[in-house]
């Protein structure tokens, strides 16, 4: 065969795998979770979500953006539009920093950081954890002590999350742990309120006085 004939051959059969690569996941309106945005948006006091022009202003304002798996531009467009599911799974609810950047620059005044906490709220009321970032495990073992002891323990609440994510780490920083521990820097007892029922009680108020809000 002509040399020239079976490089062409060979770029075609390339060009003919790469396009078989490249696949997109496109979802059917009838997929999508339509009561999602109404949600967030209740949540996060951001009725200005379905303002939003998606001039990429808090994209490009955002320190973390670029580790992100979708920018917060694309996070607000896909929470109206109902993706659910790829917003509470993706990386960008755990990675912003808090830092109100885009908040501040949104010429919509839409409060941005507001809704990623509604996010992580959602993220972790529905069970939705990122393999990747250990954040997800900190927030719901965080929340889950305050919930039942009203006081955050460290020593407990780092062992949970070194067993849960990366127990090898666990051993990495155990000599660490121990000078801290001896220092009285970091106990691993568990700290809790004289009233816990107290504390329940007040939390029952709380979401029964939500639901008859929403009512």
């Amino acid at each position: 065969m002509d040399r020239s004939k079976l490089a062409e051959s060979f770029a075609l059969d390339n060009t003919a795998t790469d396009i078989i690569e490249i696949k997109r996941r496109i979802k059917y309106e009838n997929e999508l979770d339509k009561g999602f945005r109404k949600k967030i948006a209740e949540s996060a006091h951001g009725e200005k979500l379905y303002g939003c022009i998606q001039c990429g202003t808090c994209s490009a304002a955002c320190p973390v953006s670029h580790y992100m798996d979708y920018t917060p531009r694309k996070i607000i467009q896909m929470v109206r539009e109902g993706f659910k599911t790829e917003v509470l799974n993706s990386s960008t609810v755990w990675l912003c920093a808090s830092c109100y950047a885009c908040t501040v620059e949104c010429p919509k005044g839409i409060k941005i950081t507001d809704v990623m906490y509604a996010l992580k709220r959602e993220a972790i009321s529905g069970g939705y954890k990122h393999k990747n970032f250990p954040a997800s495990v900190l927030a719901s073992n965080f929340f889950s002590q305050v919930l039942n002891n009203g006081r955050n323990s460290e020593g407990p609440l780092l062992l949970k999350i070194y067993l849960k994510t990366n127990p090898f780490m666990l051993f990495k920083n155990m000599m660490l742990g121990f000078k801290l521990w001896r220092r009285g820097r970091i106990s691993m007892k568990t700290e809790h309120i004289k009233d816990k029922k107290a504390l329940k009680k007040l939390l029952q108020s709380m979401d029964n006085m939500k639901e008859a809000a929403v009512i």
